[in-house]
């Protein structure tokens, strides 16, 4: 039976009337919220899973909080990782305030997303944030219904919005409202980055054999480089026939492993000596490891460079510079000293720690053997970073997002590392590159931990727990 035609149901302006009482009701009762809408920074194709988020804009509704008899929800559970905040949050806001003052805004807005596939918004959509700024906090609008009421004289007015407490994951948040985004300045992995604003060249001199008698260690042959060591051996060498300890040959081994066996690769020169009429005997102790030997061969007639020290080990080196020894006057049994460098960290600065000589060179005079060191990657750092901004690692490739940069100290708070990159940490000494304030410097030492995680006792206990268990072998509970 058709309706009764002497009834309208509703007209158009009675919709009308009831949508202006409706926002007019709350503007007097209401709240004023920031609606924050999500925009997705990387999506996988596949599986259409959201790796990461941003929310850059924002947009101010008055709001009817229904729970106005305080949050609803689970509320706070104390679990083995903490407390656990599960406050919930009901709000309604006008149909017709949304579809005229924000919808509008938001289709001209690259959310990250594929037109052809989501329409333009028209309405609240799930993920997009609220901040309730009576409780100073953020919520995630996580249902939105659009029919209770249901259908008074027709049509819907309203959006009922149920929210939860968000949980920070990373996400980008700089809406430009300072008491939004201080919220999660502080959350998530954050780690610190001492950067360098001007660097240092390191510089060394060599010491000629000269009125030293000669008779120093030429080179050094691995004969057996043994097996099993788990720290670089102790290389030691027989006593010079002179009798003075600075003529004693010194040096260092450095240790490689091929096909899971660890072994000595080579055998560096700290003092090639001087005295010697026969090849010192070379000992080789400690490490580990077992099996060992090597040799040597001297010059008796003849100067080289037997001893390099560093009158300044520089700063800012990431990578181990290159050393140039200035060869020896032209004769017939000249040959260029060859240096190799070795850096570390002194303290909170990567210097040149120590020079080695794999090859002391011969027909030296005394006094002419310059020394020159390259410089580190970047001698004075420029540029001011921007909050949120992505730096990446000139070597390493890692993609960050800045928190905090303070100039005076040189320090880089940054959060998210690893973002959209195969390398997991920076390298120290290469330059943190921002992508929109073009800032560089280098990397003094990187901070790894963060006293603002929560977890980071967790790698503590993982080493710790490694020391009992090596879960490397294929049966770490019996003969490997």
């Amino acid at each position: 039976m058709a309706l009764n035609p002497f009834f309208l149901q509703g007209t158009a302006s009675e919709q009308r009337l009831v949508q202006d009482i409706i926002n007019e009701h709350l503007r007097f009762h209401g709240v004023e919220v920031v609606y924050i809408p999500r925009k997705y920074v990387n999506r996988k194709t596949v599986i259409e899973e959201i790796q990461s988020s941003k929310f850059d804009d924002n947009f101010s509704i008055e709001a009817y909080v229904n729970t106005f008899d305080g949050y609803s929800g689970g509320g706070d559970i104390l679990t083995k990782f903490g407390m656990s905040i599960r406050d919930e949050l009901i709000i309604t806001i006008s149909m017709e305030r949304f579809e005229d003052f924000i919808a509008p805004f938001m289709a001209g807005i690259d959310d990250g997303t594929d037109d052809s596939l989501i329409p333009t918004p028209t309405r609240p959509r799930e993920g997009d944030l609220v901040y309730f700024p009576l409780g100073q906090r953020l919520f995630e609008v996580k249902f939105v219904e659009h029919e209770n009421p249901f259908y008074q004289l027709g049509k819907n007015y309203v959006y009922e919005l149920k929210c939860e407490l968000f949980e920070y994951e990373d996400e980008v948040l700089d809406t430009s409202i300072e008491e939004i985004d201080t919220q999660i300045q502080e959350e998530g992995y954050i780690t610190s980055l001492q950067l360098i604003g001007i660097g240092r060249t390191a510089t060394a001199v060599a010491l000629i054999a000269g009125s030293i008698p000669s008779g120093y260690v030429s080179e050094i042959f691995i004969n057996n480089d043994g097996s099993g060591y788990t720290s670089p051996p102790i290389i030691g060498f027989s006593s010079s026939p002179t009798g003075q300890v600075g003529d004693n040959a010194t040096g260092v081994g450095f240790l490689t492993t091929r096909g899971g066996v660890t072994s000595l690769e080579k055998i560096l020169l700290t003092n090639a000596g001087a005295g010697y009429t026969v090849p010192p005997i070379i000992s080789i102790t400690g490490g580990g490891g077992t099996g060992a030997a090597a040799t040597c061969s001297i010059i008796t007639s003849g100067q080289g460079v037997i001893r390099i020290s560093m009158t300044d080990n520089g700063v800012g080196y990431g990578t181990a510079p290159t050393v140039y020894i200035a060869g020896p006057p032209n004769s017939g049994i000249a040959r260029t000293a060859v240096g190799i460098a070795s850096i570390g960290l002194d303290g909170t600065s990567n210097v040149v720690k120590a020079i080695y000589i794999k090859d002391p060179g011969r027909g030296y005079s005394a006094g002419i053997a310059t020394i020159t060191i390259s410089d580190p990657e970047t001698l004075s750092g420029v540029g001011t970073y921007f909050f949120n901004e992505v730096v990446r690692g000139s070597r390493s490739g890692v993609l960050a997002r800045v928190k905090e940069w303070d100039f005076d100290t040189k320090v880089l708070k940054i959060s998210t590392v690893g973002f959209a990159a195969t390398q997991p940490m920076f390298f120290p000494g290469e330059l943190v590159v921002g992508t929109e304030s073009g800032a560089a410097y280098p990397i003094q030492y990187h901070d790894k931990k963060t006293p603002l995680d929560k977890y980071s006792q967790n790698d503590e206990i993982e080493e710790e727990a490694d020391l009992i268990v090596d879960f490397s072998e294929s049966n770490p509970f019996g003969v490997y």
